[in-house]
């Protein structure tokens, strides 16, 4: 078993780590244009994006369990059946992504605060990369689809060639043809098609032969619709509370002055870069956890359950030692502001306790997504939220950026707590039937 978990989650690893690397490869490119203007262009253009794709995550999610439980009951036309569904749905976003892209635009500089020079090249940037909206969430369909078949080497693959395809085709752009933020926009979107014709290219190497699978069990069947839609709506209701208390974290720091909104940024990069490793087991989650909940392998799904657990608490208590003993360091290497790096001493505590806080809530995402039980996920992520609002009123005014903390830390805490309570009191998926 711990084979497997590995097999999923090391290439998932691999492949979150380099998601970020688009984004730093477009800033690090226009940094050297010789215009601060290029840099916040892209940042904005960027950031308008992740927030956009974000909450289309479910495309990835809902497919992933879906398709993992169909593989565990040996279902291949209904696993054919959750593919097709969902790329086509991933697409039909995308158009209307497309057609909406100015009021889309529109809406965001109603409340991004910038330059009108950062503005004009954010928009440019918007408006050729908008053009990879299909790309992009049909490889979310893509992906989910490849982890619920219990295979994560095929995203790993993509994601590294999408990054040298953009490394290269931005410089080319910029530096040979002299295209700019253009350029780098251009690069961006040869990218993320480069990923998604790959991905449409490996789906027919390995797994073309379920096309026999087709008959004329109707695409559009109402039942299985109706399910596909319920358990993407509550994973898109999910990611808007994890967004709003993204956003209040970022806005409640920045109300506190530049050195406070330095300190929780780099901070917070403590935790994103946990994330990257804990959520490559909560993909084996997914993956594993619907296949033997789609097989009815009780006692499977229970060994599951309590070996990603103790990769999860293992994880955890490595990534806290090493927050304490070298957390400092790595921070300066983000930084040589000594304001900054001072006051980081006094929150510093509080990030080291984000490992411990966070992995259940990493773990049970995985099992929940790959269970479809995304109505509990959901009703967690609510009251999580919830906390996180709640203490922070009530605290700041007398704990200042400390309440912040706390009750990010009680909103990760939160979530695994209720997640625990409903696995084993509420869905009763290990129970021997």
């Amino acid at each position: 078993m711990n084979r497997k978990i590995l097999q999923i989650a090391i290439p998932s690893i691999v492949s979150n780590i380099t998601v970020p690397l688009l984004g730093l490869v477009d800033v690090a490119i226009v940094g050297h244009l010789g215009a601060t203007a290029y840099i916040g262009a892209i940042a904005v253009g960027g950031m308008l994006f992740s927030m956009l794709y974000w909450l289309f995550a479910f495309l990835r999610m809902g497919t992933s369990g879906m398709t993992a439980q169909a593989y565990g009951r040996r279902d291949l036309q209904e696993v054919l059946l959750v593919w097709e569904r969902a790329l086509t749905i991933g697409l039909g976003i995308a158009l209307i992504m497309i057609l909406l892209q100015e009021p889309i635009l529109q809406g965001a500089f109603s409340w991004i605060e910038a330059t009108e020079k950062v503005k004009a090249g954010a928009a440019r940037y918007f408006r050729i990369c908008v053009w990879g909206a299909p790309a992009v969430l049909g490889l979310y369909a893509l992906s989910g689809w490849f982890i619920g078949m219990q295979n994560t080497r095929l995203p790993m693959l993509i994601a590294i060639v999408q990054n040298l395809v953009n490394i290269a085709s931005s410089l080319c752009f910029v530096f040979l043809l002299h295209m700019k933020i253009e350029g780098v926009a251009l690069g961006t979107l040869l990218a993320q098609y480069t990923g998604f014709l790959l991905g449409l290219g490996l789906w027919l190497r390995y797994y073309g032969r379920l096309r026999g699978y087709q008959q004329g069990k109707s695409f559009w069947q109402a039942a299985a619709m109706r399910r596909f839609f319920l358990i993407n709506r509550d994973i898109f209701l999910r990611t808007l509370c994890l967004v709003g208390v993204t956003t209040c974290f970022t806005s409640a720091g920045a109300r506190q002055g530049e050195v406070i909104l330095a300190v929780n940024t780099l901070l917070m990069q403590l935790f994103t870069l946990y994330s990257y490793f804990m959520d490559g087991f909560a993909y084996a989650g997914e993956a594993l956890g619907g296949r033997f909940i789609g097989a009815q392998n009780t006692s499977g799904l229970r060994r599951c359950v309590r070996l990603l657990f103790a990769w999860g608490i293992g994880l955890a208590i490595g990534f806290t030692l090493l927050y304490a003993l070298g957390g400092q360091r790595f921070l300066g290497l983000l930084t040589d502001d000594r304001a900054v790096l001072a006051a980081t001493g006094d929150y510093a505590v509080w990030a080291m306790a984000i490992p411990l806080c966070g992995f259940a809530a990493f773990i049970w995402d995985g099992f929940f997504i790959g269970a479809t039980a995304t109505s509990w996920m959901f009703r967690a992520m609510l009251i999580a939220s919830g906390s996180f609002f709640l203490l922070y009123t009530t605290l700041h005014g007398h704990l200042g950026n400390h309440a912040l903390w706390i009750a990010f830390l009680s909103y990760l805490s939160l979530r695994g707590i209720v997640q625990t309570w409903a696995w084993h009191f509420r869905l009763h998926p290990t129970r021997s039937r």
